[in-house]
């Protein structure tokens, strides 16, 4: 992979002459291509209406007055055309860890189906991984559902360690 001077990242090859896949943040106008990614990932996890954050408020919540939360986006681009596809997210925020300080909490990382199997996940996770370097962070830490074998093992390659013992805990406010 090579980094450009305006920030993005792209493979030194591609599996074809004709695609290009670059590695860049988010701006506000892909936010909408976001939810889609967002709601096939919940589609993925048999939880389609788990979905319930609204476009404005997700674009407000990354682009707006107070922005929690930033992201990397995967493009897909053929030659000869100016038009390029999002088919991939990396959206992280900053935690706080009373036992470890300061880690880099990856939200989500999605590749859209028709995209995998092109080294898309592997771009997206080293560039927030980098992202957790670059701003002298202490570690990064996700959640995995435990059926989801073949992003467990991609997470191991990395040598990241899947723990057990902690239960998720939800409280939907009124």
């Amino acid at each position: 992979m090579r980094t450009k001077s305006d920030g993005t990242i792209q493979p030194e090859k591609n599996n074809s002459h004709r695609t290009k896949i670059t590695i860049r943040r988010a701006v506000a106008s892909d936010c909408p291509h976001m939810m889609d990614l967002i709601r096939e990932l919940a589609f993925f996890e048999k939880a389609p209406n788990a979905v319930t954050v609204t476009l404005k408020h997700f674009t407000e919540s990354g682009f707006g007055e107070n922005p929690v939360w930033q992201a990397f986006v995967a493009t897909i681009s053929t030659a000869g055309k100016k038009e390029e596809k999002l088919v991939g997210l990396s959206l992280y925020y900053i935690r706080y860890s009373t036992w470890k300080g300061q880690r880099l909490y990856l939200e989500d990382l999605i590749v859209t189906q028709q995209a995998r199997g092109k080294g898309i996940g592997k771009m997206l996770f080293e560039r927030t991984l980098q992202e957790a370097k670059d701003q002298h962070l202490n570690g990064m830490t996700w959640q995995v559902l435990d059926w989801n074998e073949s992003a467990i093992l991609f997470y191991q390659k990395y040598g990241a360690s899947v723990e057990s013992g902690w239960l998720n805990c939800n409280l939907v406010l009124p």
